[in-house]
């Protein structure tokens, strides 16, 4: 019986991990037919709409004098300035290979937790980031400019900072989750970022949607329901079913499933030499995990996104 309760929480985080690798294919496929900020903003309010469907759920926070300061913070690097840079990364370089830098996040992390919140950074944490940050420099190097890619260099270097704003993003909710609830965290993003993005998408000169193109709105309402409902909740209830140590190692299988529907959707191909940099990347992920420390388990609030949760730093997955 206790190996058979492990069959629905595996399935739940595989498919989490299959919508959060689809989401740069989504914003791709969206990117095509509306302008980046439009599509930003759509999948903003879209969430919005939704979370006003769930304000049961929205309860049991506890505010404290100076806690505005770090909700502010939370919502300026994610979703304001990162999905500022994902789109300028979507736009310059290829969704699979946006895929494999979000492997660096739990490395980012945990460098900064260590800086910041004095968490222990062990000597192979640091190796495994160094040799990760080689393997995504030979990555941008052997790129090859095309059409749909013209400058991945460029691209992945904004993806690298995307991955810096969701790294500061992630330290200052390992602070406020002590006192609110999750849930509504992930609506104060959604609501924050339909208000940040709406003047911004007005200002930018977009070209508002007058047209309906089936394809790239519908991926914005993928974007919006699927990947900022759907994977969270799902992922959320696999870690409340198996211990938050094991279901972390689901979420290196983002990049893997990014090339494949990066390949399978757009047409999109690596190199020789392109599959040993991603090789590199995810060797130092593997090296910087240490096996030695007891990860506990927790229960989440709800429909919730992980990173909010109190788990440790390395275990949070990327947010797209």
């Amino acid at each position: 019986m206790q190996q058979r309760s492990h069959w629905l929480p595996t399935i739940c985080l595989l498919t989490a991990m299959v919508l959060w690798a689809s989401s740069f294919i989504a914003l791709k496929l969206a990117f095509q037919g509306y302008h980046p900020m439009a599509v930003i903003f759509g999948r903003m309010f879209i969430a919005s709409i939704c979370f006003l469907f769930l304000l049961p759920a929205l309860k049991g926070n506890t505010y404290e004098r100076g806690d505005l300061k770090y909700i502010l913070f939370m919502v300026v690097c994610e979703p304001c300035l990162y999905f500022l840079f994902e789109a300028k990364a979507i736009e310059n370089t290829t969704a699979s290979q946006a895929g494999m830098i979000t492997a660096m996040l739990p490395l980012l992390v945990a460098i900064s937790a260590g800086v910041l919140l004095k968490e222990v950074v062990t000597r192979k944490t640091i190796a495994g980031f160094l040799l990760a940050i080689s393997g995504a420099a030979l990555l941008s190097l052997n790129s090859q400019s095309s059409a749909a890619a013209p400058h991945p260099a460029l691209g992945n270097f904004y993806e690298f900072i995307a991955m810096v704003c969701a790294t500061g993003y992630t330290i200052t909710l390992k602070k406020l989750t002590s006192r609110y609830n999750p849930f509504f965290l992930t609506a104060i993003q959604a609501f924050a970022g339909s208000l940040f993005y709406l003047p911004v998408m007005l200002l930018s000169s977009a070209p508002l949607p007058h047209t309906f193109l089936a394809v790239p709105a519908f991926s914005i309402v993928f974007l919006g329901v699927f990947v900022t409902l759907g994977a969270y909740g799902l992922y959320n209830y696999g870690v409340s079913r198996i211990p938050a140590s094991q279901a972390s190692a689901f979420v290196n299988l983002i990049p893997v499933f990014t090339v494949f529907l990066g390949w399978l959707v757009l047409g999109e191909k690596f190199t020789l030499l392109q599959y040993l940099a991603s090789a590199l990347v995810f060797a130092g992920v593997f090296i910087s995990q240490d096996r030695s420390r007891q990860v506990p388990e927790y229960e989440p609030a709800g429909l919730e996104e992980p990173a909010y949760s109190p788990v440790p730093t390395e275990d949070r997955p990327p947010r797209v």
